[in-house]
C-alpha cells in the first residue's frame, strides 16, 4: 500500500535527503538555516508518520519497511555532512553510524529467527537528543550567539552518542540470546 498520509510523510522523509545534502553548499547563514529547516520538517515527520498510522489504522507492510530505512537516510546524511563541513565531532558521528549498521544487521538476523526486535524507550530518547543536536549543528553559527546553538548540539551528539552505545549494548545482547537458535529447517553449521 503506498497510499496514506503516513506513508506519504515517509516517502518525503527520504526525497528531503538529496536536497538536505544539497542545501549544505548555500552560501553562508542561509544554508545553515535551510538545512536545519529541511531537516527539521523531516524529523517532524518521522514522529508524525508513526503516530498517524497507528492512530488511523493505517499501518502496513510498506511503511513498516520504508520507516527505518528513511530514518537511517536522513540521519546517516545528516551526521555525514556535517562532519564533511567540519560543523560536528567525528567521534560520537560514528559511534552513531556504526550502531545503526549493527542494530540494522541484528534486526535482520533476528527476522530470520522470527524475533522482533522493539525500540525501546531509551532508543525513543536517544533519538529525541540526537535529531534536537544535529538540528543545533546544522543551525550553527548563524543562530543568535545567547543560543549557545553549537555547544548544544557539540553536547547533544556526544549525549546521543553514549545513548546509542547503552541501546546498542541492549539490542545486541538481545541479538546473542538468540544466535544459538536456528530458524525452522535450518541446517546447524560450526
Amino acid at each position: 500500500m503506498l497510499t496514506g498520509t503516513p506513508n506519504l510523510l515517509t516517502i518525503g522523509r527520504v526525497l528531503a535527503v538529496p536536497a538536505l545534502a544539497a542545501a549544505f553548499y548555500l552560501p553562508g547563514n542561509l544554508g545553515k538555516w535551510v538545512t536545519c529547516l529541511i531537516f527539521s520538517i523531516a524529523a517532524i515527520t518521522d514522529f508524525l508518520d508513526g503516530y498517524l498510522a497507528r492512530s488511523w489504522s493505517m499501518q502496513s507492510s510498506f511503511g513498516r519497511m520504508l520507516d527505518p530505512i528513511a530514518d537511517k537516510l536522513l540521519v546517516g546524511a545528516a551526521i555525514l555532512m556535517l562532519v564533511h563541513f567540519d560543523r560536528a565531532p567525528i567521534l560520537p558521528a560514528l559511534v552513531i553510524l556504526c550502531r545503526e549498521i549493527i542494530v540494522s544487521g541484528l534486526r535482520e538476523f533476528l527476522a530470520e529467527l522470527q524475533v522482533g526486535l522493539p525500540v525501546s524507550k531509551l532508543a525513543k530518547w536517544k533519538t529525541g537528543v540526537q535529531m534536537t543536536a544535529l538540528g543545533f549543528l546544522m543551525v550553527g553559527s548563524a543562530a543568535p550567539w545567547w543560543t549557545f546553538a553549537e555547544q548544544i548540539g557539540w553536547y547533544g551528539l556526544w549525549l546521543a552518542a553514549i545513548l546509542t552505545v547503552i541501546t546498542g549494548l541492549d539490542y545486541l545482547y538481545v541479538g546473542l540470546r538468540h544466535t544459538n537458535e536456528e530458524p525452522d529447517g535450518a541446517a546447524t553449521v560450526r
